[in-house]
């Protein structure tokens, strides 16, 4: 058996109600080859209150017989895992199950432990041990459970179920006017087999888990070892002890602080106690957990020897004290390092992933409101790292990157990475490069995911884990600065994990963002801005219509240029000068005398579209903040379906974000005459349905609606408007699929 890994603790993880039966029979199969028994089984089983039978794990149990491939622990460990378990070495990997555990959690020294002797009682009073023991355990309106009757069974004295019915203060009285004679309020008991009590309060009713009414005490109990050593270790470890209590055999009964809420926080609370003495040297009994357990009783002979008080109120005061104290003796923290030591032989800095913005193991957001094509932009760095080529400009080291896809469904996410590497003009020579995890409508909270994605990546030597988008992963309030703290930890725990840079983009806040720094756009509270090495902020540019037009009259001179090189390559060389490349009307022209009329009129029908979408292209300027590097200056870029190109030309060098126009700017705008504003409206109607065509195959009503945020009865007359969509009703009634009409396109050309 690996003993290293509890695997009771283990199973904390794994909740018995969402698993099939053979999966449930696997878990009982590998507690068995691992030596535990079929009650740990069956307290696990439990949890499962709708197909929990009693008395099934222990028939189960005789039927598993082993085999030459049994199910081991390993198998509980990995369900474990998959339910969120990930224990770490010191170096920070993940553990797998045959690794070791050393010294988590250890304080004791056992190579330098002495034992603490414990001296008898001289001057014994038994009466006022009981009651000294009682008045430390209970409240006087509490019920005491204890046993004096017994038993027997194959010459063994065993407890009987005792007695519940008086309270601490009844005992306490009747014990002060008893003389000493603990029988006469308890009722005799023999000597040979002791007496009993219950150290947790009940409710007057029973004695069994169900009755105990506060979950306040466990029993720590070990009967392997010497017990000068018990004490020993029970004192180094500082355990909250309300009453230590001799047994009058060959053990020490600890009573312990807990303070547990419920039930099933004290479980937890007492596997964390018996791991903690566990790897300290002290071999606890695993029957003691329950808690309506019995211990051994203070002022009773057994055989000739005293149960009797050894200590009360040592260690620490209460649980939380004690469990500060144990994590924060094992806190990994590292020592404080004086700077005289390295200042002459530096560490070497983490080598670049984005040369000038990011360095290998560490973190960048992306910030953008919607249609920025934050995603797309994630792509390309994907792209561009797998690569080795540049991203907005930037140099990026080659390497592995995982991209975690939140938000679209496979295909859509396949198809778009294949439409970014033939858009980028990127041959695809290192697609092993790019891993794809795709968590659609499977994505769990940061915290939880953290540990899954660590599990997953381990030893696949990332350079780059990028996350889209977060807002599916957030835990808490976004607003909340400890909240997003904590959640914003989650990438640290996965950039120290693995080595490898987080990069995430998240969405601005709403309203006007004129003003604000590329810092504090970002939605929610601060920390997302102050948290990553590297913050990357995208807003769009405000395009004047001489702009727009400007757009389109090039690209559509630039369409012409290379379909002339390509029909007529000669006519092209000889005749086309590099002014008239860049005017559309001189490109048409040279078009009409070299092409034939069928070739001519094909060029009209293609050129209109890529005018459209010219027309329909969106600006955008990248600001950013840096911790490790020097400030950069604004890159300006178009997002032109599905990538974003840098603006070579510098057109958009002095173009101001559409949020930051001045009032006057915007009243003049809403002066425009009726006939611009029409135009107006019927290009945001086009760029809405080209957004949509991005990623639907049918676009309705409803979608163009939700795409511009009006209602469908304006979307109606904004397509009757225009006059060049139109539409087919679907079978339900229900919805109608837009379309663009078949434009018909005339030409002089003879």
């Amino acid at each position: 058996m690996n003993n290293t890994l509890d695997l009771l603790n283990l199973l904390e993880y794994i909740d018995p109600s969402i698993l099939t039966y053979q999966e449930w029979v696997n878990v009982g199969m590998g507690l068995k080859q691992e030596g535990y028994t079929a009650s740990d089984w069956d307290r696990w089983s439990t949890r499962d209150t709708k197909r929990y039978r009693n008395g099934e794990c222990f028939t189960k149990w005789m039927s598993f017989q082993g085999s030459n491939s049994p199910v081991t622990g390993g198998t509980i460990y990995q369900m474990a895992v998959d339910g969120g378990y990930v224990p770490l070495r010191k170096d920070g990997h993940a553990l797998d199950w045959d690794d070791e555990i050393k010294d988590d959690l250890v304080v004791v020294d056992q190579a330098w432990l002495e034992g603490q002797d414990i001296e008898e009682p001289n001057n014994w009073e038994p009466a006022k041990e009981l009651i000294k023991y009682l008045e430390i355990l209970f409240d006087s309106t509490e019920n005491v459970g204890y046993v004096t009757a017994t038993w027997e069974k194959d010459g063994k004295y065993l407890p009987t179920k005792g007695h519940w019915d008086r309270t601490s203060g009844q005992l306490i009285q009747e014990l002060n006017q008893c003389n000493g004679d603990i029988g006469a309020v308890l009722g005799d008991y023999k000597e040979q087999a002791g007496a009993w009590i219950r150290f947790n309060p009940l409710d007057g009713i029973g004695c069994k888990n169900d009755n105990v009414v506060d979950f306040r005490y466990a029993l720590v109990e070990s009967d392997s070892m010497e017990l000068d050593k018990q004490n020993a270790i029970i004192r180094e470890l500082e355990l909250p002890v309300a009453c230590l209590v001799h047994s009058g055999k060959k053990s020490i009964h600890a009573i312990v602080r807990v303070d547990a809420s419920n039930y099933d926080e004290y479980r937890k609370r007492v596997d964390y106690l018996y791991t903690v003495c566990k790897k300290n040297g002290l071999e606890i009994d695993q029957q003691n957990k329950n808690p309506s357990r019995l211990s051994r009783m203070p002022g009773i002979m057994r055989n000739g020897k005293k149960q009797f008080l050894i200590d009360t109120n040592i260690g620490k005061s209460n649980w939380n004290e004690w469990f500060e104290w144990i994590e924060g003796v094992n806190d990994d923290l590292p020592d404080p390092e004086s700077l005289d030591s390295f200042f002459d032989d530096l560490p070497d800095l983490a080598p670049p992933l984005i040369h000038g913005i990011l360095r290998q193991g560490h973190k960048m957001l992306m910030a953008g409101p919607s249609k920025a094509g934050k995603s797309y932009a994630l792509i390309e760095l994907c792209v561009a790292i797998a690569e080795g080529d540049k991203w907005m400009g930037w140099n990026c080291e080659q390497g592995k990157v995982m991209y975690v896809n939140l938000e679209l469904d496979r295909a859509s996410c396949l198809h778009r990475f294949k439409d970014v590497y033939t858009a980028m003009g990127v041959d695809p020579n290192n697609l092993k490069n790019i891993d794809i995890w795709n968590l659609r409508g499977k994505s769990v909270p940061m915290d939880k995911l953290a540990p899954k994605l660590i599990r997953r990546a381990h030893k696949k030597n990332y350079t780059a884990i990028i996350i889209d988008p977060i807002y599916k992963v957030i835990t808490g309030d976004e607003n909340s600065a400890d909240q997003m703290a904590h959640f914003c930890n989650q990438f640290d725990r996965v950039c120290t994990d693995l080595g490898s840079a987080v990069i995430y983009c998240h969405h601005h806040s709403k309203g006007y963002q004129g003003g604000k720094r590329s810092m504090d756009r970002a939605s929610g509270s601060g920390v997302f801005a102050r948290d990553p090495d590297a913050l990357i902020d995208l807003t769009e540019l405000s395009l004047s219509d001489e702009l727009v037009k400007h757009e389109k009259e090039k690209a559509a001179a630039n369409y012409i240029s290379l379909a002339l090189q390509n029909l007529n390559q000669d006519y092209f060389e000889e005749n086309v000068g590099l002014d008239d490349t860049l005017s559309r009307a001189q490109m048409l022209t040279h078009a009409n005398r070299c092409l034939t009329r069928m070739q001519y009129i094909d060029l009209e029908k293609r050129l209109d579209k890529v005018m459209r979408l010219a027309g329909q292209k969106t600006a955008w300027r990248i600001e950013g903040t840096l911790r490790e590097f020097a400030g950069f200056e604004p890159v300006n870029v178009w997002f032109d379906y599905p990538i974003h190109k840098i603006d070579d030309s510098g057109v958009l060098k002095d173009v101001m974000p559409e949020a930051e126009k001045p009032p006057w700017q915007k009243g003049v705008e809403s002066r425009k005459p009726k006939e611009k504003k029409k135009e107006e409206r019927q290009n945001k109607l086009e760029i809405a349905f080209a957004n949509l065509e991005m990623d639907h195959n049918e676009i309705t009503v409803n979608d163009l609606s939700q795409e511009m945020g009006v209602s469908n009865r304006t979307v109606w007359r904004r397509i009757k408007e225009h006059g060049g969509f139109d539409f087919i009703r679907t079978g339900d009634g229900k919805a109608s699929i837009i379309y663009r009409k078949e434009e018909e396109n005339t030409c002089d050309n003879n």
